[in-house]
């Protein structure tokens, strides 16, 4: 062990005779321990946060869904289909027909998204688990199952064989003859009202796919998209050359977090945010360590006057102060850590914190990233206060 790492680590647990020195000595560690643990703590609030609010589209989104690569819809027969579906990395598959649609209800409209499934859909998406008044599509006739947004908006209720829902698209058979009709509607029931979140429950209805394919004229087997459901960890590159083998029409496999690229980027982006805004509250609480190791120098002026008589050289005592900061880094970030996982894991397993008006325990993820990014941010961060601070008060050893 170096002379240099001795009289550093001596530095760190000694007590100066001034009482101030000490404090402040003390208040420096504090503030590395707190910011430490609250960078850690706020990521893994915010990753617990992000999943919470992925878990309702990762619920009604497909893992993959297949969509033309020209064109609105493509024909797939049910050969391809199996074929399909026995690739050992697909679980499921299922066609569907999605299509802007215009809806009206007595007096009242809006504009929605139809998505036209088939009976094994459920296989890909649990979405029959999200109807929470009525029940799921039973394929047996024009029904539908409808946001409890869409709900509200229209003042739908469930199983009203008086008044139907009614959905309306363009004609695209219509020539623009006179005696032609520009638009195609047709009735249906509501059969059940699904919840997932405000967007979501606004903007979406289901139907079966024979409605669908009759209220949008196409054949029985021509699809907007075909949904998959895969096995966890395939790669997307691997899954669009076994598609190919068997689909020759061209296409492109979307995941879920291209379904959601708006949504995705969004988080990502307050991710960045709230990582650089508690990294400035780092950097803030590191000032405290550049004026710890201000007043430490100064304390030991005589000391160093001492050790340079002796042979030590101006650049072993910088090496000196610069272990001590990073100590005192290392030290503080590492109770810091330990402090932000053991409020983590409590919170994990014993909720005591709620979101506000409400008894959903808040969400927190202990995940490896955050902790990786938290202890990387720490030693460049201290390392260059710590470098900093030893070159504006390098006339100390003088």
């Amino acid at each position: 062990m170096s002379y240099e790492l001795k009289i550093a680590w001596r530095y760190f647990f000694s007590k100066s005779k001034q009482t101030i020195v000490n404090r402040i000595n003390s208040f420096a560690f504090f503030m590395v321990v707190i910011t430490t643990a609250s960078l850690f703590i706020v990521l893994s609030a915010f990753s617990g946060l992000k999943e919470f609010g992925l878990s309702f589209s990762n619920i009604f989104d497909p893992d993959y869904k297949i969509i033309p690569e020209q064109g609105s819809y493509f024909n797939v027969s049910e050969k391809v289909m199996a074929k399909l579906e026995s690739i050992p990395e697909i679980i499921a598959v299922a066609p569907e027909i999605e299509k802007k649609v215009y809806l009206s209800f007595k007096d009242k409209s809006q504009i929605a998204i139809l998505k036209a499934v088939s009976e094994n859909y459920i296989a890909v998406s649990n979405v029959d688990d999200l109807v929470t008044l009525g029940d799921w599509l039973s394929f047996k006739g024009s029904e539908a199952v409808v946001g409890f947004g869409i709900a509200g908006n229209l003042s739908l209720g469930i199983y009203d064989y008086n008044d139907f829902l009614k959905i309306t698209v363009p004609n695209i058979n219509s020539d623009g003859a006179l005696n032609q009709s520009l638009f195609t509607t047709q009735p249906v029931m509501v059969s059940g009202l699904f919840q997932i979140n405000q967007d979501l429950d606004k903007k979406y209805l289901f139907s079966n796919l024979k409605f669908g394919q009759n209220l949008l004229s196409l054949e029985s087997n021509e699809f907007s998209s075909i949904v998959l459901k895969v096995v966890p960890g395939v790669k997307k590159t691997t899954l669009t050359q076994l598609i190919k083998t068997h689909l020759q029409t061209s296409f492109r496999l979307v995941s879920r977090a291209e379904q959601n690229e708006a949504l995705y980027r969004m988080l990502n982006t307050e991710n960045l945010g709230v990582y650089f805004i508690f990294s400035l509250v780092m950097i803030i609480g590191l000032f405290n360590v550049i004026g710890s190791l201000t007043m430490m120098i100064l304390d030991k002026k005589r000391q160093i006057k001492i050790l340079i008589s002796l042979g030590a050289t101006r650049n072993g005592i910088y090496k000196i102060f610069m272990i001590i900061g990073l100590l005192i880094c290392g030290i503080g970030g590492a109770a810091g850590l330990i402090f932000g996982t053991f409020l983590i894991l409590i919170q994990s397993y014993y909720p005591f914190v709620f979101v506000p008006g409400t008894n959903i325990e808040y969400p927190v993820i202990f995940e490896l990233n955050n902790l990786i990014i938290v202890i990387i941010t720490l030693l460049v961060l201290g390392t260059i206060s710590t470098a900093w601070a030893l070159k504006s008060v390098s006339r100390g050893t003088d």
